[in-house]
């Protein structure tokens, strides 16, 4: 069975991705900070996959050599999914006011993690049949928003290490996506006077697994492009 990592995976668009792919068949391997929902992830085990969640913080260089080591044990690795994010402020706040310390956080989860786990993962996804990463951005990366500067930015400098990585490693497809609008608890952090109705995560779902059974080029793209059948 082919084997994924991801990242974020107690909630929101990373449970619902990891439900999918433990429907077709995948093995898993989850992250979150949280073990009570990722514990409840773990209950994926009744689609006759092997689960493994493993609570922890991505900016732990141990945790990420955990999760390596669990895809091992697995049989390798056929997909990295990045989808753990910090925002640097909750709420967001103007950059006049984003802590430093919270600019930070963001750029160690969304980017110094990010790049730390695939260091860690590079070998398995080499000796792969079919490597992939697939890391979750953000509109905020080319879009200016008032008060999503600092996020932003992490997730603009996540588009371009995966561009470069796409470039440096061709038999991988590397895969940036901007995942649109959701209705997420990370959104709700961000912007909890916003009541708006957003769409629910899983229905950004089939887009990523278009990606899966298609594998175009490497590069970065908007689900809601893919599901509409555009690229």
């Amino acid at each position: 069975m082919p084997v994924a990592i991801i990242t974020g995976a107690s909630k929101g668009l990373g449970r619902a991705l990891a439900e999918a792919l433990a429907a077709r068949g995948w093995d898993l391997v989850l992250d979150a900070r949280t073990p009570g929902p990722l514990e409840e992830a773990a209950a994926l085990e009744a689609y006759g996959t092997r689960v493994r969640a493993l609570p922890g913080d991505v900016t732990d260089a141990g945790h990420r050599a955990a999760l390596v080591a669990q895809a091992r044990r697995l049989g390798g690795l056929d997909l990295l999914v990045g989808n753990a994010s910090a925002l640097g402020a909750e709420p967001l706040v103007r950059l006049e006011e984003l802590p430093l310390d919270g600019l930070r956080r963001a750029l160690e989860v969304n980017v110094v993690a990010a790049l730390g786990l695939v260091q860690e993962a590079l070998a398995l996804l080499r000796a792969a049949p079919a490597g992939a990463v697939l890391a979750i951005s953000s509109d905020a990366a080319a879009e200016a928003y008032e008060t999503w500067g600092g996020y932003g930015a992490s997730k603009a400098a996540l588009d371009q290490l995966m561009a470069v990585l796409g470039a440096e490693e061709p038999g991988l497809r590397v895969w940036a996506v901007d995942p649109g609008d959701m209705a997420t608890d990370l959104y709700a952090a961000a912007v909890p006077d916003d009541d708006d109705p957003r769409p629910d995560p899983a229905s950004v779902v089939p887009a990523l697994l278009r990606l899966l059974d298609e594998r175009p080029a490497g590069g970065r793209y908007g689900a809601p492009a893919l599901l509409e059948g555009r690229r």
